[in-house]
């Protein structure tokens, strides 16, 4: 009883710390702020700017450059903005009390965001990791896997549930959410309240595919590892413009997967997925398919609506990364017997991604290069994450 009561002591002082160390995001901040606007507020800041980060398909952040070797990071769904100091150098005076304070070298991250950690993984970052969102068995990032069988990286409980006595005694920096915690928003107040500030990455939420892929950036520049992640981008760009160099195909593709209460859970035309297939050649089944203001990605049907919109497309791909997938024509027709009447089905084109594929957040372009052999009819025995369902 004795020590419990010494923990929640210290973790009521280490909040009141965190509380007086680190603003929380302002609620009346302009989501368009940019830091050009930012270099003439000298008055406001000792920071000087020097430039920003040039990007091509990512909507959803900007990385800004100050003198010195200061590094702004700002999310901009939400103007969530993140000062990265370098090693060895002072905070700077003045600064606004929205933006977050984080020092290199980045460490003891709490990484709940599962698809960056394929990020982190090839900017060689895993060190920076110390408190996993998933637990080993969950991974199938084997560095990851390794890391948590070492030791190197500990379980320190979910999105919605984290394990506060824990980040808190060690020593937790920073928490790398996905949008999920939206579901949980007292969990972002608690983990601030107990001085652990919250960045949330919005990858999911831009339009092109190599939107997604481009956070390697912001993550690149969390790190200090730019030069890497422009090189690791440049290799997905380099797909793309092999795949979209050749004819666009009128073939048609559905993506899809069977819910556990029999609905057939689809993109919106407006997802990622069905951009991807375009520019690999195809075009997807459904048009015009969801509302594109509400940001899903997808949406659930009856199977007489999939059925109808469905049945004549060329192509079928089952998505795996929900339930563990399937192995076999056989048990997606055991999910669901209606599609044995589906074109695709009938002349053996269903295919099927690999488990590991929403782990994988740099398998874009390499999904892309899959879709583009499906709809060729070359290079299946090449494909990264997609294998045919016999």
């Amino acid at each position: 009883m004795r020590r419990k009561t010494i923990i929640a002591i210290c973790l009521f002082l280490t909040g009141l710390l965190g509380l007086h160390g680190c603003g929380s995001p302002s609620s009346n901040y302009d989501n368009n702020y940019h830091a050009d606007n930012l270099q003439d507020k000298e008055t406001e800041s000792t920071l000087v700017y020097e430039s920003s980060m040039e990007l091509q398909y990512a909507e959803n952040f900007s990385v800004d450059y100050y003198k010195g070797g200061y590094t702004m990071l700002t999310t901009t769904m939400d103007g969530q903005r993140f000062l990265v100091v370098p090693e060895g150098k002072e905070i700077p005076e003045n600064m606004q009390e929205d933006i977050v304070i984080l020092q290199r070298p980045m460490k003891d991250l709490y990484l709940v965001a599962s698809a960056v950690m394929d990020m982190f993984r090839e900017l060689d970052g895993l060190d920076a990791i110390t408190f996993s969102g998933q637990k080993e068995e969950n991974w199938y990032i084997e560095e990851a896997k390794e890391a948590m069988a070492n030791g190197d990286m500990i379980y320190a409980g979910k999105y919605s549930k984290p394990d506060y006595e824990l980040l808190v005694s060690e020593g937790c920096t920073l928490a790398i959410e996905n949008r999920m915690i939206s579901h949980s928003p007292g969990v972002i107040e608690k983990l601030e309240d107990f001085g652990i500030p919250v960045m949330i990455e919005y990858s999911s939420y831009e339009s092109h595919p190599l939107g997604r892929v481009e956070w390697i950036k912001f993550f690149g520049a969390l790190l200090g590892k730019e030069e890497e992640a422009e090189k690791i981008f440049e290799n997905q760009t380099a797909i793309l413009d092999k795949v979209s160099a050749d004819e666009k195909t009128d073939q048609t593709v559905a993506f899809f997967f069977i819910t556990s209460n029999g609905l057939v859970q689809v993109r919106q035309s407006s997802d990622y997925v069905p951009k991807m297939i375009e520019l690999a050649g195809g075009k997807y089944i459904f048009e015009n398919l969801g509302d594109a203001e509400t940001k899903r990605s997808t949406m659930n049907m009856q199977v007489e609506e999939f059925y109808n919109g469905a049945k004549d497309a060329d192509f079928l791909i089952y998505n795996s990364s929900i339930d563990g997938g399937v192995s076999s024509r056989e048990e997606l027709l055991d999910k669901c017997k209606v599609l044995a009447d589906f074109k695709a089905v009938q002349e053996g084109n269903v295919w099927c991604t690999t488990n590991d594929m929403y782990q994988q957040s740099l398998s874009i372009g390499y999904l892309m290069e899959d879709v583009h052999a499906m709809l060729s009819g070359e290079g299946e025995d090449k494909m990264h994450y997609l294998f045919r369902l016999e």
